[in-house]
């Protein structure tokens, strides 16, 4: 490494890592287990293909998910976090956390904003 990268604040080393529209929407939804890109498509439809493989590909750069390729016809692939992404529950969990508390003093009732989805029940319970 030539010249280490200079960080005003820790937050920037870390939304570097996981910033952005998609990243966290992903790290939650593998926290749940292993996915496979139709997966995503179907519990993101915002999200469009191309920009799918680049999240993917950013965060398997950075060492917090693992792309497992299975050897067969038609080609089978999975995501899932690794050991140093599973490290990020616990902040994702407070995202998630801080961001229905926003939904509900924003809107009120959360039911009708938040879509029902198993990343949403625990907190409708």
């Amino acid at each position: 490494m030539d010249n280490p990268k200079k960080y005003n604040i820790g937050v920037e080393a870390t939304l570097e890592v996981i910033g952005g529209k998609w990243k966290c929407v992903i790290l939650c939804h593998l926290t749940h287990g292993k996915k496979r890109t139709n997966e995503f498509k179907r519990l993101m439809p915002g999200i469009t293909q191309k920009m799918l493989t680049q999240q993917l590909r950013e965060l398997e750069q950075d060492g917090v998910i693992n792309r497992i390729s299975y050897n067969q016809v038609p080609p089978k692939v999975e995501y899932e976090l690794t050991e140093y992404g599973w490290s990020l529950k616990g902040i994702l969990d407070m995202l998630c956390a801080w961001g229905e508390q926003h939904i509900e003093k924003v809107y009120g009732d959360k039911s009708s904003v938040l879509t029902d989805s198993i990343l949403n029940q625990k907190a409708s319970t």
